[in-house]
């Protein structure tokens, strides 16, 4: 018998239900239906409210889903979503009533192509390298010579235990310091990065760190590709050695850490010499010492024999008597130089003496001539006709002198 119409007059009629029982109904079928799907499809709309949750479209050339991923799940995601990139999702189907849209929960999410912890550690290390974390000029050198070495690993892995054998038989003059972590699961990051820290506020410090483990897989070594641990190991102050896995392996740690060992035990051979080289270099270094110190002397004891050789230390007197003889000629050369300035001083002493002779009125006296002065007052008298009769006068002669009265002048015609 064929159905009928809803709105057919039909005497049996079905009941009317509400957009909410109709919706619930529907969702109740389909979440009955698809407990469980994968879906593949490249991420649009991506949005991540405060409340952590995150919601997005799935979509392919032909349609497009609605997708959520819960603040839980959302944390276990390790890659950074984002829209254009393609991936597959585990979930199931489910209905948001108030919308009454259904969407796809997601449970679990995987990039297409490539593994979720491979896409994360790319997408951290493109980050992180454009924040210069693994440039080159931001590494410490290790001390030639430790003293004291911190290792953050855990106490009962075999990397402590590669590490303290190759140490002790390389060197013995270092003491370690082991900080016991958890190297991988739940929490292992934010312990090895709370390590790091801690030593580098220790009140005896440390020469130098080693953050190292065992090999492991890449999920098993993710604890040292954390964000966390990698930017505690860039802000140490204390040179890092970082040892994570076997030689194949490599890690955020590795390329931000100031020194990269291949192995636990490289680790120790990169901190400390092997004492047996360092001790056949002293030996070197005694052998060239000495060889320098030998030459040296012979040198020097040439340059003494050469020096005690010389004229001077032969005839030490030689140089004496010399002196002493130009002495000697200098001393006669200096006294005729005097006894001949002191003639030619005569001589010229002389001469001026006959020349003032010439020149003296007591040499014309010496000749007969005389000089008359006034009695009174001295002064020459050259005129006649400055005297008058009965005055006094003083008559000098070459020797001696005598006093007349003028008795006559007479004057010339």
């Amino acid at each position: 018998m064929p159905r009928r119409d809803l709105f057919s007059e039909s005497p049996v009629r079905p009941p009317v239900l509400s957009v909410s029982q109709l919706t619930a109904a529907i969702k109740d079928l389909l979440e009955t239906s698809f407990p469980d799907v994968w879906v593949a499809g490249e991420i649009s709309n991506f949005a991540r409210p405060r409340s952590g949750h995150c919601y997005l479209t799935l979509k392919d050339e032909g349609a497009q889903l609605s997708a959520v991923l819960w603040r839980s799940t959302a944390r276990r995601v390790r890659f950074d979503l984002h829209d254009g990139l393609e991936v597959v999702c585990r979930g199931r189907i489910g209905v948001y009533p108030p919308h009454g849209k259904y969407q796809l929960i997601v449970e679990q999410i995987e990039p297409k192509g490539i593994g979720a912890l491979e896409l994360a550690f790319r997408q951290l290390h493109d980050r992180l390298a454009r924040e210069g974390l693994f440039d080159a000029r931001h590494k410490q050198p290790l001390p030639r010579f430790v003293r004291r070495i911190a290792v953050v690993t855990s106490p009962t892995g075999a990397a402590i235990h590669d590490f303290l054998q190759v140490l002790g038989r390389r060197w013995r003059g270092a003491d370690v310091l082991v900080v016991p972590v958890r190297v991988q699961g739940e929490g292992a990051a934010e312990e090895i990065a709370a390590a790091i820290e801690l030593v580098g506020r220790l009140a005896q410090p440390v020469d130098c760190l080693v953050v190292t483990r065992g090999g492991g897989s890449l999920e098993d070594l993710w604890a040292f590709n954390e964000e966390v641990v990698v930017r505690a190991i860039f802000a140490s102050r204390v040179p890092v050695v970082s040892a994570v896995g076997h030689e194949i392996d490599v890690t955020l740690s590795d390329l931000v850490a100031d020194v990269r060992a291949l192995t636990p035990s490289e680790a120790a051979e990169r901190i400390v010499p092997a004492a047996e080289e360092m001790i056949g270099q002293l030996r070197q270094y005694q052998e060239r010492l000495l060889a320098a110190l030998r030459s040296r002397t012979a040198a020097a004891r040439s340059r003494l024999d050469a020096v005690a050789g010389h004229r001077v230390f032969r005839r030490p007197l030689d140089r004496v008597r010399q002196s002493e003889r130009r002495l000697d000629e200098l001393a006669s050369r200096a006294d005729r130089a005097v006894r001949g300035c002191l003639r030619a001083s005569r001589r010229h002493a002389d001469s001026l003496a006959a020349r003032l002779d010439a020149l003296s009125p007591l040499a014309v006296l010496g000749r007969g001539y005389s000089l008359t002065q006034r009695a009174t007052d001295g002064r020459v008298i050259r005129d006649a006709a400055e005297l008058a009769p009965g005055e006094p006068i003083r008559t000098r002669f070459a020797r001696g002198s005598a006093v007349s009265r003028v008795e006559e002048i007479e004057r010339d015609a």
